[in-house]
């Protein structure tokens, strides 16, 4: 009898080629994909600095932080334009030189310059925290000592200058607070992928799809029909597990609620229309379940949900950014993390909006077609 089962099983796996492709190629395809992807220490980190100095001594600093290839420094105006650049994203640490930096060296006085972090996500953090040693390393240090041999014995310190770190945004450098904006994002994609991808299957598997096309239904109210539903109640899982968040682990406040919701709506849509798609090019719930999952795990990976996006290496970051989720976690971080001007996120919101209309606009022409 289990003999019999067993073939029974296999043939019936035989007649679905589709899902054996999908068994046989997405493990070779997130092998080769991750293991060229996934890297937990950048190269040409982005550093925004200031140099009101700007003489050999704060170039040597320069020189030391660029010259192992870690940091990608570039010049902005003043201090209050470095927080704004790792705000916004576009620098992940930063460097503030006093104009008196030289005097005070010449002086023995240890001048204090300022080393700025993005706290955000804290393996990336501590990881700039030590690389940002360089600025002190003997080989630069070694050239700032003034030594007087007529002048009467003084005690000089051990360090000729003194660099204080401020970790912006995260001070503490709390990981749930890194991991919970994101794994809200992750909750809502598996409940919106999974559950409306079998919605259509499940009406041609019951042969209920054939009564529902007989009637005066037009396209479009089939697919919103079966998209609303679900948007509703992964807009209420969204509120109900950020909600938690707040309660049990002191998730920071948004910067607008009006965008949170914005960003909830937008992203809900975005899920289910995908959803409803694998629902309509799948013959079985179980090549739909497979499709949910072949999206929901680079989703997972390659989002900048748990690795840095700086990792990944050029020729693959355009995939990343060919992910909604990726734009959902750079929001939802923004808002309640690091407070990003909404101006800085215009682009996300936008990115999200137009793979909504892509994904409803595919399930209509879909649907219409598989009415021919």
């Amino acid at each position: 009898m289990l003999g019999a089962m067993i073939k029974k099983e296999l043939t019936q796996l035989r007649r679905d080629p589709r899902l054996i492709a999908l068994i046989v190629v997405m493990p070779v395809i997130f092998l080769v994909l991750f293991g060229l992807a996934l890297k937990l220490e950048p190269k040409n980190v982005a550093m925004a600095y200031v140099d009101n100095d700007r003489s050999f001594f704060s170039n040597l600093i320069k020189t030391g932080l660029w010259s192992d290839g870690y940091f990608k420094l570039y010049p902005v105006a003043d201090r209050a334009a470095i927080i704004e650049e790792i705000r916004s994203g576009r620098a992940e640490a930063g460097l503030f030189i006093d104009g008196n930096f030289s005097a005070d060296l010449s002086e023995n006085r240890q001048p204090h310059i300022t080393f700025y972090v993005d706290g955000t996500m804290p393996s990336l953090t501590t990881a700039m925290k030590y690389n940002s040693s360089a600025a002190t390393d003997e080989g630069v240090t070694n050239d700032m000592y003034f030594l007087d041999e007529n002048a009467p014995p003084t005690v000089i310190a051990p360090e000729p200058f003194i660099m204080d770190t401020v970790v912006l945004f995260n001070p503490d450098e709390k990981e749930t607070w890194f991991f919970l904006p994101g794994i809200i994002g992750v909750l809502i994609m598996q409940i919106a992928l999974i559950l409306t991808g079998i919605t259509v299957v499940r009406e041609r598997e019951k042969q209920t799809l054939e009564q529902l096309l007989v009637t005066p239904i037009s396209k479009s109210a089939f697919v919103f029909g079966k998209i609303i539903p679900y948007v509703i109640i992964a807009l209420i899982d969204f509120y109900l597990i950020l909600g938690l968040g707040w309660l049990l682990f002191d998730l920071p406040e948004a910067t607008s609620h009006l965008y949170l919701a914005l960003l909830a709506v937008v992203y809900v849509a975005v899920m289910i229309a995908m959803g409803v798609l694998i629902s309509l090019v799948s013959q079985t719930q179980q090549q739909a379940m497979f499709l949910a999952i072949f999206i929901i795990i680079p989703s997972v990976m390659l989002s900048g949900l748990i690795f840095p996006l700086e990792a990944v290496p050029d020729y693959i970051r355009p995939l990343c950014y060919a992910i909604p989720f990726t734009y959902f976690v750079e929001i939802i971080r923004g808002l309640l993390i690091k407070h990003t001007l909404i101006a800085d996120l215009w682009h996300s919101f936008a990115a999200l909006g137009g793979f909504a209309v892509l994904f409803i606009g595919l399930s209509i022409l879909k649907f219409r077609r598989s009415l021919l």
